[in-house]
């Protein structure tokens, strides 16, 4: 088996000094990827490793949530410049809106992509994925309620013939985690022919995944030291920060 970190992304910041814990500027968000450039890493959409019993052994999967413009204005080129590949999970309801769900209204929202700009994405740099209808916690949903939330999605790629790989990012990271709740759960990603469930758990993977409904993704913050970002992906979130 391999370790297989997969890093989570939020928002990207033009200014350093406008980081927060949930955006990274994107002087060092270059950093980064020169650093995963420099130590040999290569990446993978989703959608080959489901096709793969093995990876070699520098392997990394970028993820980023939400689709906002801020990921297309910044992320997109440096993905381009560096021929790194990215998934990117899009939470249905808002695209060509704000982030309603974090109260995003005034100048603190962040734009969600359009569809028009969803479908301009490179398609072989970015992958497309599930990031939930509403972006709510699933574990506050009942079944129905989720399933509901599923049938949403399909309309929406339906009516905008978007290309969605069935890989879903839980919304915060959040799922029943109750055996009885979270087995029904579960079938439900089954039904729903989700192939990859991603959660956070802030430590690496190994492949192949020993539960496709419960991956790790490593959250990389916009305050993390160019020194934490390196021991994230080595070990995932230690205890000393």
């Amino acid at each position: 088996m391999s370790k297989l970190p997969i890093l989570m992304y939020h928002n990207i910041c033009q200014s350093d000094s406008d980081r927060s814990k949930l955006t990274v500027s994107v002087q060092n968000l270059e950093r980064q990827f020169q650093y995963l450039i420099d130590k040999g890493y290569k990446t993978f959409h989703f959608g080959e490793l489901a096709t793969m019993d093995k990876i070699p052994k520098k392997s990394i999967v970028l993820t980023f949530d939400d689709v906002t413009e801020n990921q297309l204005i910044y992320a997109v080129p440096l993905l381009e410049k560096f021929k790194l590949k990215a998934s990117f999970f899009i939470p249905f309801q808002y695209i060509g809106k704000t982030d309603l769900w974090n109260n995003g209204t005034g100048e603190a929202a962040q734009k969600i992509m359009t569809i028009e700009q969803l479908k301009q994405l490179p398609s072989e740099i970015v992958e497309l994925g599930y990031h939930s209808y509403k972006h709510d916690r699933y574990q506050s949903l009942n079944l129905s309620e989720i399933q509901d939330d599923f049938l949403k999605c399909e309309e929406e790629i339906k009516n905008h013939s978007l290309n969605v790989y069935p890989a879903l990012a839980y919304p915060y990271g959040n799922y029943p985690k109750e055996s009885k709740e979270k087995a029904g759960f579960k079938g439900l990603l089954r039904e729903n022919k989700i192939k990859f469930g991603l959660k956070i758990g802030n430590r690496p993977n190994r492949f192949p995944f020993k539960d496709v409904y419960e991956i790790k993704r490593i959250d990389i913050k916009g305050l993390d030291s160019f020194m934490v970002f390196r021991l994230k992906i080595k070990f995932g979130k230690l205890k000393l920060f």
